[in-house]
């Protein structure tokens, strides 16, 4: 792509893409002919919010320097306010205009379609040896109201008046009723009386020119969203032509052409509960209004200036006033910065001593006094993230330090698969996980949990994994799992005995009150077992076809008894056989309702995700337990140590 285009695109966005492509629509649909509102309607919607954005992200470059803020904040207190009051001014003269047009327009049209009903009434009631004579006598009025209105009589038989009339008579289903009716794509004024066996109606088409002439002098009146006959006097069918303009001349040059719209409802003449929607516009002028309102001798051009020179005055007087506000606050705004620039010069300088004055309650008032006690501070603030930058920098080191802890990786074995993770709530971690492997095709697993968070837990944590390692690298684990290689020997030290040694060394080199849950293991390839000692921690899970099992706590924790005692314990894993050891941070965490994860949620994980390869099982474990939390921050360290029997 063009980097010019790529920054037309940055600049414009989906408004200005939405907008060109709607603009080229509605052209292409216009040279064809066609004219859709919606999409009318949608390209101003896209060339408004365009514009919006534009002028934010002009406005936003424009006022970064106080000299346009200012410019921008005299137009928005000084021409804003003329502007919009122009511009209500302007809408509701059109508005007055547009409603008192509409109504001279209704008023005339009902006076001349009641007229009609009257006379569909006399002729109604007159008698069968008089009705010819009331036609006729009311053929002269019935033209005064509308020339090229239509009348037909149903008795015995039909009368037409003009006698070359093609009306008809209406449907049966009508009754006394008049207004207006839409009759073959027309629109009628009409009335229609019943008297016993007798039905008059007259109607007449509601021509361009007619609803023209209904007030003279107004200007042009069209019925928009039905079709209309154009002039044709005394045809029931008036020919189309090309329609000629009513509007009146401009009196003065402001004198411009109002358009205005009411909708009607307008029921069909063959069915008199179907209705439709049409609109009737008019365009006049202000100044025919004015003189239809209050009279032809009446100078209107002469009152429409004193309300134009009384409406300036005023604008005036609150364009002055606007500006003495802007000026005021301008000038409250430029000192303000006038006085903080002074005193970061002076503070990058190095004088924090220096003070900026401070006048009045406000906002600006209260930026002063932050900035003076934002100086008293800000020396002590420099000390105190220095001491900070040191202490996030050893705790840098302390995390690369413990991350060489953790096991690379697990070590490969014929019938056990095994995966561990550990997650810190904090830059290091007071979890601890270890694979360590032993002769004879065996391993130990290791699992801490040390009371606490940061620093001072992972030292402690440290401290068990040296002690651990230390024992089986100084010759014990020869006699920790089983002499022989599955011969049933018993071992001559238990991982029990082993966890005593770990406990009393804790005890002795640590506060009183410092202490740790670990699980310890030893797993021995050739008979599939795996014997443990679980001291005080969560108990581990066997994850077995026929369902889980949980294995046991065989001890007190690590650190806080000097003479505890540890038991050893042995379980099998076979093939397909899950097994997990986890810490705290994976059930506790709780959620924004103060409800724990829990072991159930964590067993239907295993359940669920069993088949998978074990670390995308550790992977969705941690998943689900940050998800649970709804935050990305962890609420306590999480470990999981996961292993599963290989056929």
């Amino acid at each position: 792509m063009p980097a010019r285009l790529k920054t037309l695109l940055e600049v414009s966005g989906w408004w200005g893409i939405a907008f060109v492509a709607l603009a080229a629509l509605d052209l292409a649909l216009g040279l064809a002919r066609i004219s859709i509102l919606q999409l009318r309607l949608a390209v101003y919607v896209a060339a408004t919010g365009l514009a919006i954005r534009l002028y934010r992200r002009l406005s936003r470059k424009l006022i970064w320097k106080l000299r346009n803020r200012l410019i921008f904040a005299y137009i928005y207190i000084a021409v804003v306010p003329v502007v919009l009051i122009l511009f209500l001014v302007v809408l509701g003269g059109w508005a007055v205009v547009g409603q008192v047009a509409v109504h001279l327009v209704n008023s005339e049209l009902d006076r001349r379609t009641e007229g009609l009903n009257i006379l569909a009434k006399s002729v109604a009631k007159a008698a069968p040896e008089e009705r010819m004579q009331a036609i006729r006598q009311a053929a002269p009025s019935m033209q005064h109201l509308f020339p090229n209105a239509e009348m037909v009589v149903r008795s015995k038989d039909l009368t037409h008046f003009p006698q070359d009339s093609a009306l008809p008579v209406p449907p049966g289903n009508w009754r006394d009723v008049s207004g207006l009716v839409i009759r073959q794509g027309q629109v009628y004024s009409w009335a229609h009386v019943v008297n016993n066996d007798v039905d008059v109606t007259i109607a007449a088409a509601l021509t361009p020119d007619l609803l023209a002439e209904l007030v003279p002098g107004l200007g042009d009146v069209l019925l928009f969203g039905v079709d209309q006959p154009t002039a044709a006097k005394g045809s029931s069918a008036p020919a189309r032509g090309r329609r000629r303009s009513h509007l009146p001349p401009a009196s003065y040059t402001f004198d411009v052409d109002f358009p205005w719209i009411t909708v009607k409802f307008i029921p069909y003449w063959d069915s008199p509960d179907r209705v439709e929607k049409a609109g009737l516009t008019l365009h006049t002028r202000a100044s025919a209004v004015l003189g239809i309102v209050f009279g032809r001798g009446m100078d209107s051009e002469q009152t429409v200036l004193y309300l134009l020179v009384i409406v300036t005055g005023i604008l005036v007087l609150v364009w002055i006033y606007s500006f003495l506000i802007g000026l005021s606050l301008s000038r409250t705004i430029t000192g303000a910065v006038g006085n903080l620039y002074d005193g970061t010069q002076h503070i990058k300088a190095g004088d924090f001593s220096h003070r900026i004055p401070v006048s009045g309650a406000d906002q600006l008032a209260e930026l002063g006094t932050s900035f003076n006690v934002m100086t008293e501070n800000l020396a002590r603030l420099i000390l105190v993230e220095k001491e900070q930058e040191r202490l996030h920098a050893e705790l840098e080191i302390a995390r690369e330090v413990q991350g060489q802890l953790f096991p690379r990786g697990a070590p490969a074995m014929k019938t056990l698969e095994l995966a561990g993770v550990c997650n810190p709530a904090r830059t290091v971690s007071g979890d601890y996980y270890d694979f360590i492997p032993l002769p004879e095709g065996a391993v130990a697993l290791a699992l801490g949990d040390v009371a606490g968070k940061g620093i001072s837990a992972a030292l402690l944590m440290a401290s068990i994994q040296s002690i651990m390692r230390t024992q089986l690298t100084a010759g014990i684990p020869a006699a920790v799992y089983m002499s022989a290689a599955g011969s049933g020997e018993a071992p001559l030290y238990s991982t029990g005995h082993m966890v005593e040694q770990l406990n009393r060394q804790v005890f002795a080199n640590t506060a009183p009150e410092k202490y740790a849950t670990f699980f310890f293991g030893i797993y021995d390839e050739g008979g599939r077992t795996l014997t443990y000692t679980n001291a005080g921690h969560l108990p581990p899970i066997v994850l077995r076809s026929g369902g889980p099992e949980m294995l046991e706590v065989t001890g007190t924790v690590v650190g806080a008894f000097k003479t505890a005692t540890f038991e050893d314990r042995t379980v099998h894993i076979g093939p397909g056989d899950l097994f997990i050891a986890y810490t705290d941070g994976i059930v506790e965490p709780e959620n924004e309702y103060g409800e724990a994860f829990g072991e159930e949620r964590l067993l239907e994980l295993l359940v669920r995700y069993k088949d998978r390869d074990i670390e995308e099982i550790i992977a969705h474990i941690m998943e689900a337990v940050v998800s649970w939390t709804g935050s990305s921050e962890l609420q306590d360290d999480m470990t999981v140590m996961l292993a599963r029997g290989l056929a």
